[in-house]
């Protein structure tokens, strides 16, 4: 049929285009959406001609021979192109199935990947819902919007369980995080063990996480020989750096006898500090910084033994607690000197961590355990991407200089 349109039709078009411009995308738009809803149907007819293995009004003898049953009208979404108009053709023996539009689906997966990575990012399922019909053209609901980032729970787990034999892991950064969780009927704390692996290369990787108590050394023990399970070779793990867990230290050693451990010095600062009163915290922090930031072990040592005697007799709990933990704060001298400021201590970690409560907080409750890795993957893999352009060790030749430039600029010697 021929479509015929009189000038003072388009003149009229043309005048409403003057008084409102985006009326003319908006003509575009639903004309392209038309003709996408018409190619669909047609391939939808071809595949159908292909199934009955006839052209339309051939006919065959024979009662047994299935036909052509007319067509039901539905709605698909598209990206980039909203939701089309389909006429979906039908057999008379229902035996026909079309695989251009799926029978259970409303939109295309390209569609619901992005609703996914959307809710992934930090927008919640109800914003988004809202804004469905801005993005795609139709409302998607909250609950649409939750079943379809659910479908990412195989390949979260596939990668969360992924095999390890091929890194060739040197360091271990272990931590742990809570996350207000509801589990059954109720909203609990639940803690978070996360490992990050440095690789031979000096890249950094998310290699697990999983609930457990981070007070447990059962736990702890659990954690780390599901990694060894996974293929991590625990015979080439040099380093654990971590904090003062309970029984982390002890666990994290008869799991892999050939690393040495160094405690987080942020963390022990923190502990030292807590037991100094408040008139001579600045120095003693001052004075910390002169032993963990020492430019060799030898000075770091001289610095320890003039903190010692500078404050045994006015903050005794704060020296003894240093002297607990100071072995472990100085671990990092036994590796190369451009990975010190990596090593000494869990900051790397506590980025990861910061990321995981930012995205988090805007749920206020996570919904469940599968919920949490979901989101903690797409993290840890939007982590994994930064760390790329920064390797552990690659600040390599001036590092010593600034070191020592640091150190008599920046710390109190005695």
């Amino acid at each position: 049929m021929k479509m015929e349109i009189t000038v003072s039709e388009v003149a009229e078009i043309f005048k409403e285009i003057q008084e409102r411009p985006s009326r003319l995308f908006e003509m575009i738009r639903m004309d392209i959406r038309e003709v996408v809803g018409k190619y669909l149907t047609e391939l939808m007819n071809v595949e159908l001609t292909h199934f009955l293995g006839r052209e339309p009004y051939v006919r065959i003898a024979g009662t047994a021979v299935n036909h052509r049953n007319g067509s039901y009208g539905r709605r698909f979404t598209l990206k980039g192109v909203g939701e089309v108009h389909v006429n979906v053709p039908r057999d008379r023996k229902g035996e026909f199935k079309t695989s251009i539009i799926p029978r259970s689906k409303q939109y295309e997966e390209e569609v619901a990947r992005d609703f996914s990575i959307m809710f992934l990012a930090g927008i919640s399922t109800r914003t988004l819902s809202m804004l469905s019909e801005r993005l795609i053209g139709r409302r998607v609901s909250a609950a649409e919007i939750s079943s379809v980032s659910a479908e990412l729970n195989a390949a979260v787990e596939a990668w969360r369980r992924r095999d390890l034999s091929g890194e060739g892991i040197k360091y271990l950064f272990v931590d742990g995080v809570h996350f207000h969780m509801r589990v059954g009927g109720s909203i609990e704390i639940v803690p978070v063990l996360v490992a990050i692996g440095v690789t031979e290369a000096g890249q950094k990787l998310v290699l697990s996480f999983q609930a457990g108590d981070k007070e447990s050394a059962t736990s702890w023990r659990e954690f780390f020989k599901d990694l060894k399970s996974r293929g991590l070779d625990g015979g080439k793990v040099t380093l654990g750096i971590m904090d003062g867990l309970s029984g982390l230290e002890s666990v994290f050693k008869e799991e892999f006898p050939r690393a040495k451990v160094q405690r987080c010095q942020v963390h022990v600062a923190r502990n030292v500090l807590a037991k100094v009163p408040q008139k001579f915290k600045q120095e003693v922090a001052n004075d910390l910084r002169s032993i963990f930031y020492a430019p060799s072990r030898e000075k770091a040592w001289e610095c320890f033994k003039a903190f010692c005697q500078k404050w045994q007799k006015i903050i005794p709990s704060a020296v003894e607690c240093l002297k607990r933990s100071i072995d472990s704060c100085l671990t990092f001298f036994d590796f190369p000197p451009e990975e010190w400021i990596s090593l000494r201590t869990t900051n790397i970690i506590e980025r990861l961590n910061k990321e995981f409560k930012r995205r988090t907080k805007v749920m206020e409750i996570v919904a469940g355990e599968i919920t949490c890795y979901r989101i903690l993957a797409y993290i840890s893999l939007k982590m994994e991407m930064h760390w790329r352009s920064s390797p552990i060790g690659k600040v390599h030749s001036n590092l010593p200089f600034f070191n020592q430039l640091a150190y008599e600029h920046f710390t109190q010697k005695g």
